[in-house]
């Protein structure tokens, strides 16, 4: 599928088959960049009934997986404009033909924290959900900024982001009435959804995370 602008910003864009309009995701990359995994989750979005478009943040950068110096590299060359992409992207979708006019963030470990980023900046955001999101206790201070339902999925066993820092991201959502649910998913690292890394990938925590979040935008975007 070719590349395609939302607003200033290339990426995927995937089309549900049933007839619109629909309401639409912004689907955040890893800290690879826009790969074909995050395509591919793009697509399973699509399937399920969302106008999905995942931005390419790093404009057309790419590392590759495993190459955690490289990855870290356009974090820090891209990180920091990545949030006011993210809301020039949702102001173009809100406003697209085909869109009902209700849009949600997901985002995976980079992603994940940015998604975050822009519901403290958008709080017309419907719905944000962040995988993992790397870094996201920066971010704390801010949190009573969202005004959406949040879901965040977590692995006990992600060294980046320890159990007591979920722990703490919970304890804040309910202290700031922020409406939310947090799942810790017990034998599982970081990268848990990534089904092409077969180190990371844990099946029954990814199936169990797919059925969340389907519930989960239904509830906040259908």
């Amino acid at each position: 599928m070719p590349s395609t602008a939302i607003g200033p910003i290339p990426g995927h864009l995937a089309t549900p088959a049933t007839p619109g309009p629909w309401p639409a995701l912004i689907v955040v990359q890893e800290w690879w960049g826009l790969d074909q995994q995050t395509k591919n989750i793009a697509d399973r979005f699509a399937g399920v009934g969302y106008l999905a478009f995942a931005p390419d943040l790093y404009e057309g950068e790419l590392a590759q997986l495993g190459d955690g110096e490289k990855a870290m590299s356009l974090v820090q060359k891209y990180g920091p404009i990545a949030p006011p992409k993210l809301h020039a992207i949702y102001k173009a979708l809100r406003q697209r033909l085909g869109c009902t006019g209700k849009v949600g963030s997901v985002g995976f470990c980079f992603g994940g924290r940015i998604s975050l980023s822009l519901a403290i900046l958008e709080p017309g955001l419907n719905a944000v959900r962040t995988f993992y999101g790397g870094g996201m206790q920066t971010l704390f201070d801010q949190l009573g900024s969202i005004h959406c339902p949040v879901l965040g999925l977590f692995g006990d066993q992600d060294q980046s982001i320890p159990v007591g820092t979920v722990e703490q991201f919970e304890q804040l959502l309910t202290r700031l009435n922020i409406p939310h649910e947090i799942k810790i998913y017990p034998k599982s690292g970081h990268a848990f959804f990534w089904d092409t890394d077969p180190k990371a990938y844990k099946p029954t925590a990814a199936a169990d995370a797919w059925d969340r979040v389907t519930k989960f935008f239904k509830t906040n975007l259908n």
